[in-house]
């Protein structure tokens, strides 16, 4: 039997609220498959058992965000759903002439949200794909958010053959854009390698089950359950890189050099092979530091002219947290 790490005096316990509502999304860009199939089982199941918790502590809201994009199996209509999320998209003016996916973003925000209000659900998973060799990607906007952080870390325990990893976009509330910002805290799980517009069994199992370990924290932590602190690398993102293309064309004239493809993490030194051009030129990273890469050639930034990003790893100290509850009561459970 697994030994329980025991909490030591010296650590402090962060006491947060009860999560009371979460919503699990998929279909926010229609072409990432695995989301959107993850959530089509979820909802059926959840017309046979209503996802509550016998106490009801707990309501799940499982949701297709952009669903027109789904049926069409197209990444978005007209605007890239995922970037419609800051405080101008959801709070300006719309008509019918307005992007279907703005629309749509303001309908969700009325629904799991207002954004940045005491009325928002408590946990947004927003669930997407990647063509790139990223493993499991819990994808924030904070290194401070200790229910990501700590989520993270479970996620982490309870899948040790997998890459789990935590990338910050360190954008602040109004300007993050993604739909997981409408909730009181949230994150996109992303996962990869999976073409878009395909279904591979291996991705969609790990989605399945990183979702089902999310939900089973949530349940640990609304039981009373305090989870210890501790350090966690972070990935924050530095800057992205574009592709080399020709000054009068615009037309891409490199693609990403061979011993960089697929190797998302991994350092990237200066004057590491950073592209190959057509006629077999390589040409070198020229950065003043070494940087981890990650969305290496992913196939939908093309249109964002990005070849890839760049972050930097720190370790952050997560503290141990509990539900908000009498300090005696929160030290009986330990993970």
């Amino acid at each position: 039997m697994m030994s329980l790490p025991v909490l030591r005096e010296m650590d402090k316990v962060v006491c947060l609220p009860r999560l009371s509502r979460v919503a699990v999304c998929g279909g926010t860009h229609g072409n990432e498959l695995s989301g959107v199939y993850l959530v089509r089982e979820m909802l059926k199941a959840n017309k046979k058992v209503t996802d509550k918790d016998e106490d009801n502590s707990l309501s799940v809201t499982t949701l297709i965000s952009n669903p027109l994009a789904t049926q069409q199996c197209r990444r978005y209509v007209s605007r890239d759903l995922n970037r419609c999320f800051t405080n101008a998209s959801l709070y300006g003016p719309v008509s019918d002439e307005s992007p279907y996916e703005v629309i749509r973003a303001q309908e969700l925000n009325a629904t799991l949200g207002p954004k940045g209000s005491p009325e928002a659900v408590d946990l947004v998973c927003d669930l997407h794909n990647t063509t790139s060799c990223m493993g499991l990607c819990v994808i924030a906007y904070s290194d401070s958010d200790w229910i990501c952080l700590q989520i993270f870390r479970h996620l982490k325990r309870q899948m040790p053959d997998m890459q789990v990893r935590y990338l910050n976009y360190a954008i602040s509330g109004q300007e993050a854009y993604s739909l997981d910002t409408v909730g009181k805290h949230g994150f996109g799980m992303e996962i990869g390698p999976q073409p878009h517009g395909v279904v591979r069994s291996n991705i969609y199992t790990t989605m399945k089950l990183g979702v089902q370990h999310m939900l089973e924290w949530v349940r640990l932590f609304n039981s009373g359950t305090v989870f210890e602190g501790g350090p966690v690398d972070v990935f924050t993102v530095v800057q992205n890189i574009d592709y080399p293309r020709d000054p009068e064309t615009h037309d891409i004239t490199a693609a990403v050099h061979p011993q960089l493809q697929d190797r998302d993490f991994c350092l990237l030194r200066p004057d590491d092979p950073l592209f190959q051009t057509f006629s077999g030129e390589t040409l070198r990273y020229h950065g003043e530091e070494s940087l981890y890469p990650f969305f290496i050639n992913e196939s939908a930034y093309y249109e964002k002219n990005i070849a890839l990003l760049l972050a930097r790893k720190h370790s952050v100290m997560v503290p141990a947290i509990g539900r908000s509850r009498s300090t005696e009561e929160g030290h009986k459970n330990m993970i």
